[in-house]
Parts: C-alpha cells; sequence; structure tokens
C-alpha cells in the first residue's frame, strides 16, 4: 500500500508539471513576450490628461502638447556628441550624465533626455532625429491652466521620481504625476492609461511590423474629466482680496460641505510650473522660507481661533445644563481669577447674558460660563474630557476625512494632555481657562475653522468638507460626503447663538460690515500672535479672524478668514468675508467702500518687523 501511494504521488507531481510546462508553452504567451525582449521595441502611447471644470463647468485646466526626446540605450549608435549638443543646447557634459543615467535605470527601457520641448524647437529637432538612432521624440500632454488662481486646489503635474516608480509599476521614467492638490488626490481618475503598442525587430534593428499582429497592443484611454466643488470666480476673488496678506479663507456650502473657495495667501499662478521652467520656479518657491507660498495656510496653518471659539463655549455650557440663556455675568473690563491673574475685556454694558456675550464678545461672561462647565463635574479632568468631547463632534482636533491632499488636526486639549503638563495631576479650571475665548492650548486650521461655522448655521450637523463634485458629469457618491454628522449639541441650544451672531452685525462687532439686503450671522475675532527672535518670545501684531454664514435663515455660504497680523477682527478679515459673502450671494459688489480699503492696504510692512525691528501693534 505504501508502493502505491508513492507512485501515486510521483504520478501526480508529474502530471501537475506537464500541465504547468504546457499552459505556459502554448497558452500562456506573456513569457514568449518578455523572452523576445532583445527583439521587440515597446512604444507607449499617451493619453490626454482629463479637463477640471469649476463647480459651474467654468474650465480650469486644459492640456497642450508637450515632447520629450527621449534615447533607448541598448539602440545607441555611434554619434556626433557634440553636435547632437548643441541642437539639445546643453553641454556634452550633461549629456554624457543623462545617457549614464539612463543606462543605470534600463538599457531596454525609454528614459527622458530633455523634457517638454516647445513647438517650435519640437519643429526643429524632430528633422535632424533620423541621423541619432536609439534617441526619439515623445509626445505627451502638459497641463494648459486657463486661471491664473488656485494653484493651491489644482495642484501640479510633474515627472516621477525613483520611488514611485518602484511602488507602482504602472509609471516608467519620464512618466508624469500629480504632485499637489486636486491632481494628486485624483490622479487616477485624471491620468487615463496608456496605450501601448510592441514593435517586432529585425537583427538589423529594423522595424518589421507589429509583434503578434498587434494582438497585445491597446489604445489610450483619455482621463476623466471633473468638476470641482470651487466657484471660480469666488477663489479668483478671494486672492484677490488677499493681495499683499497672509493668512487663509475657506468658505463652504453648509448644505452640501462643498468648498466653495479655498484660498491662501500669499499664492502664485499655476501656470509658472508647467515645462522646461517648472523646476527653477519651484526651487524659487520652495526656498521662499518668509512668504512660503507652497504652503497651504487654509489646510495647514494651525491658529488660536480666537472669540469666534467663543461660540462653542456657549454652546457646551447651553447643553451641560450650567447656564440659561437669561442668566448674567458682571464684566468689568475683564475677569479676575486665581491669585491676582485677570483675562482684559474692551468696554461694553454690563452685566450681560449670552446674546449680548456673543454680540459683544466678552472675555467675562465667557471665561465664566467656561469654569462653569469645568467645575460642573467632581474633578477638573472629568470636566475636561466632557469638553473636548463636545469639541470633538464638531471635527476639531482631529483629521475630518476630506479628499484634500493636506490638512492637520488642530490641537483640542483634554485631561490627558494637562495632567502631562502638572506631575501631579494638580490643576484647575482656572489654569486652562484661556480655552474659554479661543486662546490657551486650542488650535484650529481656517478650514475647521469654516466647518465650525457651517455646523453653527445647520444647527448642529454638518457633511464632511470636500472637493470633488462631479465625475463625467455623473455627482460624487461617497458616503463620507453624503452622510451627515451629528454633533453632541442639542439643536434647539444653536438659536441664542445664532441671534447673537446675528446681533454682531446689527449692533455688534461688526455693525459697520453689514451689506445691504443680505442678513449676515457673524463673529469677530483677534488673536495674540507670538514668535521667538534670537531665542527670545516676542508678541507680535494680532491676528484678524472673522467667521460667518448668510442668509441667517437659509445659509447658502459659510466663511472664516484669517489674516496674520491683521489687528482685530473686524478691520481685515471682516471686512473680507463680509465682501466675499455679497460675492457669492449677489454676484457683485455694491460695498465698494470695503472692497477699496482691502485692496488699497497692505500687511507687508508687518510681516518685515520682525527684520525691520519697528514696533509691534499689541491688543488693539
Amino acid at each position: 500500500m505504501r508502493k502505491l501511494l508513492l507512485y501515486i504521488i510521483i504520478l501526480t507531481t508529474g502530471l501537475i508539471f506537464l500541465a504547468r510546462v504546457f499552459y505556459l508553452q502554448v497558452i500562456d504567451t506573456s513569457l514568449a513576450l518578455r523572452s523576445q525582449d532583445n527583439a521587440i521595441e515597446i512604444n507607449y502611447d499617451y493619453p490626454q490628461r482629463g479637463y477640471i471644470h469649476d463647480r459651474n463647468g467654468e474650465l480650469m485646466v486644459s492640456n497642450q502638447p508637450s515632447y520629450d526626446v527621449m534615447v533607448i540605450p541598448r539602440n545607441l549608435k555611434p554619434f556626433d556628441t557634440l553636435e547632437f549638443s548643441e541642437i539639445l543646447n546643453i553641454t556634452p557634459e550633461e549629456l554624457g550624465k543623462k545617457l549614464d543615467k539612463a543606462k543605470i535605470y534600463s538599457p531596454l527601457l525609454p528614459s527622458v533626455v530633455i523634457p517638454q520641448l516647445t513647438k517650435s524647437e519640437y519643429a526643429f529637432l524632430q528633422e535632424k532625429m533620423r541621423k541619432y538612432e536609439g534617441f526619439y521624440i515623445q509626445k505627451r500632454s502638459l497641463r494648459d491652466y486657463q486661471v491664473d488662481h488656485s494653484a493651491n486646489v489644482l495642484g501640479y503635474i510633474a515627472q516621477v521620481n525613483k520611488q514611485i516608480i518602484k511602488d507602482n509599476p504602472y509609471y516608467i521614467s519620464g512618466d508624469l504625476i500629480g504632485r499637489s492638490g486636486v491632481e494628486i488626490v485624483y490622479e487616477d481618475l485624471l491620468r487615463g492609461v496608456k496605450g501601448v503598442k510592441y514593435i517586432q525587430k529585425d537583427r538589423f534593428n529594423r522595424d518589421i511590423g507589429p509583434y503578434k499582429d498587434g494582438i497585445f497592443d491597446t489604445l489610450p484611454e483619455k482621463g476623466k474629466d471633473i468638476n470641482i466643488t470651487i466657484d471660480s470666480k469666488l477663489q479668483e476673488y478671494g486672492e484677490k482680496l488677499m493681495q499683499n496678506k497672509r493668512g487663509g479663507i475657506v468658505a463652504l456650502e453648509p448644505a452640501t460641505g462643498e468648498i466653495l473657495a479655498l484660498v491662501t495667501a500669499p499664492s502664485y499662478d499655476p501656470a509658472i510650473l508647467v515645462g522646461r521652467k517648472r523646476s527653477p520656479n519651484y526651487t524659487r518657491l520652495y526656498y521662499d522660507s518668509i512668504a512660503r507660498p507652497l504652503y497651504d495656510r487654509g489646510l495647514l496653518a494651525e491658529y488660536p481661533p480666537g472669540s469666534p471659539f467663543k461660540t462653542l463655549t456657549g454652546l457646551i455650557a447651553l447643553q451641560e445644563g450650567v447656564v440659561g440663556i437669561d442668566d448674567k455675568f458682571h464684566c468689568n473690563n475683564g475677569y479676575s481669577y486665581g491669585r491676582g491673574s485677570r483675562m482684559g475685556c474692551h468696554a461694553h454694558s454690563s452685566p450681560l447674558n449670552l446674546i449680548p456675550g456673543v454680540a459683544q464678545s466678552c472675555n467675562a461672561y465667557f471665561a465664566q460660563v467656561y469654569r462653569k462647565t469645568i467645575e460642573k463635574f467632581p474633578t477638573p479632568q472629568e470636566g475636561m474630557d466632557v469638553w473636548s468631547k463636545h469639541l470633538e463632534s464638531f471635527g476639531l482636533g482631529q483629521f475630518m476625512g476630506n479628499d484634500l491632499s493636506t490638512g492637520r488636526r488642530g490641537k483640542i486639549p483634554n485631561a490627558e494632555y494637562y495632567n502631562s503638563i502638572y506631575p501631579n495631576h494638580n490643576w484647575y479650571s482656572t489654569a486652562t481657562i484661556s480655552n474659554a475665548i479661543g486662546q490657551g492650548e486650542v488650535l484650529m486650521t481656517p478650514i475647521q475653522l469654516a466647518n465650525m461655522t457651517a455646523t453653527i448655521a445647520n444647527r448642529g450637523w454638518y457633511y464632511t468638507p470636500h472637493i470633488l463634485k462631479e465625475i463625467e458629469g455623473d455627482p460624487i457618491k461617497e458616503e463620507r460626503f453624503t452622510e451627515k454628522n451629528h454633533t453632541t449639541i442639542e439643536p434647539r441650544h444653536f438659536e441664542p447663538v445664532i441671534e447673537g451672531m446675528h446681533d454682531v452685525y446689527r449692533n455688534g462687532t461688526a455693525s459697520t460690515l453689514r451689506i445691504p439686503d443680505i442678513e449676515i450671522a457673524g463673529k469677530t475675532g483677534t488673536a495674540e500672535n507670538f514668535i521667538k527672535i534670537d531665542g527670545e518670545r516676542v508678541q507680535l501684531t494680532d491676528h484678524s479672524i472673522f467667521v460667518a454664514f448668510a442668509p441667517v435663515d437659509n445659509p447658502q455660504i459659510a466663511i472664516a478668514v484669517f489674516v496674520e497680523n491683521g489687528y482685530w477682527g473686524s478691520r481685515y478679515a471682516g471686512r473680507i468675508a463680509s465682501l466675499m459673502v455679497e460675492k457669492y450671494i449677489k454676484g457683485e459688489i455694491t460695498r465698494t467702500d470695503m472692497e477699496t480699503w482691502i485692496l488699497e492696504n497692505s500687511l507687508e510692512d508687518e510681516y518685515a518687523k520682525p527684520l525691520s525691528g519697528e514696533p509691534f501693534i499689541i491688543n488693539r
């Protein structure tokens, strides 16, 4: 029986081996194709990249033809390197380095020698290429920007590097790939699919026609056209208002979570990162460590949110039942607490309840309701964790799951954080009281501020912000962008806070910023601004912050504006937010006085003060 079992095993193994050999030799011809690599040339036919339109169908990005000089090292024949270098407008040494690099990459596969020739360069060189065997010209598509704005939104494409080629076999040397913005996030949609042709060669390296009559050849598939949620005209206007300023603007449609504008300042014309000048232009932008035009402040900059955060302080206090909307608190130009500590405040009527507390942005009111919230619980640790959980339900202190190419969490401190600062865990609500007014340890990005505002406008829910609207005319259906996120605050608590924000425009800190025929709810903010100069912590001119949504009863836009060193909330950020709201809702500007003021005033002198030594404007 054992001998029989051994024979069966040997026979079975032999049959499996023969079947595999038959499959590889007769049925699967892919290995035959590979075995003939030395006699077959692979040519790629690159597709057009998908177009990018804005939410209204305006074309923002199309394509233009580009031509690369390619080389297949194995096919090279002796040639006049000096003459060819002159034609390519490079030195013989540069040409030699490029050819050596191509051989290292692969003797059999094509590599780029000179990328992105202009049409005139291509026309001149095409006639001479027959003299240089092994070289050829590959046609590709480069981006052709129809707008001179939205660089941070759209992103750019560039050649793949070794790591990308290693990680993704689709790409080969010289291929282009999205490297930031929409281009990188939706690369798989936009790039299309390369076509491939296999050309058989004889022993003299002459073409003898398609391999296997072209059964392995494929046609290129154009990339998919997409519509993004950005309103191109609103985005352009926002970048115009932010000239000579630094900061970010984020505008959302509350009912959908669609991003209407995503402005970072300073920015640049996306067209400068196209063509052969892309590399030096990118280097110049990258090494500008002062203005940082490649740094998307709308998504990456983490700032103290300032007074707009008071709306959340009030909402949490209402939800926790530690204060009613009619409960009043005194303000004597500030609030004293602890051992001689004091939080200052500007002059206004006193005492105040919630609605005028929001409208007048009273520090003392919100400091006291914050203390009541934390001190409701047996320990400050318990109170702090309840407070932070409420804030997390607004998408704060975390990545929100959007489809943007970059971002930051911001910071919402909890009990664990403060326990790490105070080793004996001996801390109280007064140690964290700056959180009440959006200072302290709280940090938020402009997109988080905008989403917070949209959530208030919706009375307690939001859709995850997103940038993609349609693919080939079909609306997106991803669940993460079509499912509501609900906060831990009951809807009924939002009405008094919204009324207070409405009063900000009617009789509060933004009463001079009203827009005719549009009812706006908003909140001014001023945040302290510190920097280290020569190792010493120095206070700079305050940041200007503003959030708003409109119309109050049927919100179409929610917006957050952050202007670095902008003095106070209504000075720069408030004006910009009001103008953006009017531009989106009306399509035109009637408050030309505000527009003229913003366009004519620059903050460049403020940004130069750390170098010039001029004094900063503090607590204005």
